[in-house]
């Protein structure tokens, strides 16, 4: 295999020395430069395949290396050396295309995380890894061929390659932690682990040992030492979705462990260096949570180096069917029944849906109507959109209800899903009354036989004893 190489431009001698022992005794191949103008010359005769810049350099700046790299060898990561307590100049850094930074003083362990990392990302260059770095790879689970979703694609793939904070914005539903998911895994880290954390869900008085951990006896319950989720997302990728909920005094001490890229447990004295991107997401509007005091403005400029818009199912055009037809796949695989497929009509009506809940919207509805289909075909009654939505022709309950009563005549009970409140009971119940013959207790539910069969794949009562089929 071929010695990978690393070129540091620094205009001190005592930090170009030290990264140099460090890197050689990684195995790499080193260059070094003091300016601007001898490291652009090094990149285009030693092709490096990791870069480190200083910032600050006698001719120049590390910005002026970063866009050179961008706009000719985008291939090479680069990283930047900053002083001190500089983030807004390592974050400008970050926005201008660099991979990751390192403060001075150089905190070695950090330095070979970084360089290790890096250096995976380089060694994908030029296809080698084609199957993580295509956009469009048949395995890429975001459906959809809309011009808002191949570009999304295409801007994962870029993210994929720097270790930049992305903040992920968009309605509910639409996929914030899929494409969160699909970043870490196009990156150098896909063989970390991905770690999302919903941190609305946790409550206020655990959150602290929950990101950092904790160690034994350190409180009541604290039974055994415990790992947070920023040590568990080491080498891998922290994914804090619904960030807006987190409270004012757990923000500041977020903010910190990103800046220094360290945690102390709770109950530990020891600092604790970590290797993790973070990427974040809410539905919220982060700038009016900003403007209202309720998130703090120096964590949302470090959250929000890159800023990632998911379009709603609304922009997205026909992958509302591409999207329909893999859930229709989905649930006839997970109930092991025939797939179901889109009436005419049906189309139409979802065509003029406004889907204010998003792809998780479809994929409920479109499960539900499986349960209430009769026949190979889901048609628009069977979907039971909203009857508020002023596009949609459904059933009124007035309507729905002369079709029970109706039905009633023939002797026969009509369960609305309009009025449903203890469905799987009821089916218990006439399974039970009919000894488990299916046909018998669709009958008595006024229900086909296949519309029985889904229900009781859906609540999983065909593992129930005695369901002799009919």
């Amino acid at each position: 295999m071929t010695q990978q190489r690393v070129l540091v431009i620094d205009d001190e001698p005592d930090i170009r020395e030290l990264l140099e022992l460090t890197l050689l005794r990684m195995g790499l191949e080193t260059a070094t430069a003091g300016t601007v103008k001898d490291g652009l010359l090094e990149i285009q005769n030693f092709k490096p395949d990791l870069c480190l810049t200083d910032m600050k350099l006698p001719d120049g700046t590390g910005f002026d290396v970063v866009r050179y790299i961008q706009r000719e060898y985008s291939h090479i990561p680069v990283a930047v050396i900053t002083a001190f307590g500089s983030m807004e100049a390592a974050v400008e850094a970050l926005k201008a295309g660099a991979y990751d930074f390192v403060s001075k003083p150089v905190d070695l362990t950090k330095l070979r995380d970084l360089v290790q990392t890096a250096l995976k990302l380089s060694a994908e260059k030029e296809g080698i890894d084609t199957k993580t770095q295509s956009g469009t790879d048949d395995s890429n689970p975001i459906i959809g061929e809309s011009p808002a979703i191949e570009r999304l694609k295409k801007t994962i793939l870029k993210l994929a390659r720097s270790q930049a904070p992305v903040f992920i914005h968009g309605e509910s539903g639409t996929g914030k932690e899929l494409v969160a998911k699909q970043i870490h895994f196009q990156s150098p880290r896909a063989s970390g682990d991905f770690v999302p954390v919903n941190c609305g869900a946790i409550p206020e008085s655990l959150m602290e040992s929950e990101f950092f951990g904790h160690k034994k006896g350190s409180f009541t319950g604290a039974i055994e030492d415990k790992v947070g989720l920023f040590q568990a997302a080491h080498h891998g990728t922290l994914f804090l979705d619904e960030v807006a909920d987190l409270p004012l005094s757990m923000q500041v001490k977020l903010l910190r462990a990103i800046q220094e890229k360290a945690v102390k447990a709770v109950g530990g004295v020891e600092e604790i260096s970590i290797d993790t991107r973070i990427l974040s997401a809410t539905h919220k509007n982060l700038e009016e949570e900003v403007a209202k005091g309720n998130f703090r403005q120096d964590l949302y400029y470090r959250l929000n180096v890159i800023k990632l818009t998911v379009p709603s199912l609304q922009e997205r055009g026909n992958d509302i069917f591409l999207l329909a037809d893999h859930f229709l796949e989905q649930i006839s695989e997970r109930w092991q029944l025939e797939k179901m497929h889109l009436s005419d009509e049906s189309v139409k009506v979802l065509s003029r849906y406004p889907f204010p809940g998003n792809v998780r919207e479809l994929e409920n509805i479109l499960e539900r109507a499986c349960t209430l289909a009769d026949g190979e075909y889901i048609e628009p009654d069977d979907l039971q959109l909203p009857l508020s939505s002023p596009v949609i022709n459904v059933k009124t309950i007035e309507e729905l209800e002369k079709d029970n009563s109706d039905s009633n005549e023939n002797n026969a009970t009509v369960i609305m899903p309009n009025i449903i409140h203890d469905e799987k009971e009821q089916i218990i119940h006439a399974l039970n009354e009919t000894r488990w013959n299916r046909t018998a207790a669709a009958k008595t539910l006024g229900m086909t036989f296949r519309q029985l069969r889904y229900r009781i794949k859906k609540y999983g009562l065909d593992k129930a004893p005695g369901n002799a089929s009919g």
